[in-house]
């Protein structure tokens, strides 16, 4: 089992990152305003089986997007070109191309419409 249960992702426009990650993951995101409650608005990112995770606007809160600090990946199910594509029309960038892992698969670095450093992962 792994040792990461949940991750939240910054974000400074969470309609413009719903966006971005819905082409990315092909995914369906809504946001949820939880100001009232939290002081937040988040979108929960598709559940493939590991850790769960979460877009989160809350400026007030420190959420900050960064390229410092933690570094999440997201794992690409064997997609990870078809997803290096869209980073670009999309919105965001690719920091680091397709790049080996050897025996643990491939990766890729992406800078997201928020400015966020993430990691893309595929075991194919």
């Amino acid at each position: 089992m792994s040792a990461v249960y949940w991750f939240e992702i910054p974000v400074s426009d969470i309609e413009r990152a719903i966006t971005f990650y819905n082409e990315l993951l092909g995914a369906e995101m809504q946001s949820m305003d939880l100001t009232e409650t939290q002081g937040t608005i988040v979108a929960m990112i598709p559940d493939r089986g590991g850790a769960g995770g979460m877009l989160v606007q809350g400026l007030e809160h420190g959420y900050i997007p960064s390229h410092e600090g933690s570094l999440v990946y997201l794992d690409l199910d064997g997609k990870l070109e078809d997803t290096l594509a869209k980073v670009e029309p999309a919105g965001g960038s690719i920091l680091l191309p397709k790049t080996s892992l050897g025996e643990f698969g491939w990766t890729a670095w992406i800078e997201d419409t928020e400015g966020n450093r993430i990691g893309l992962r595929t075991a194919e």
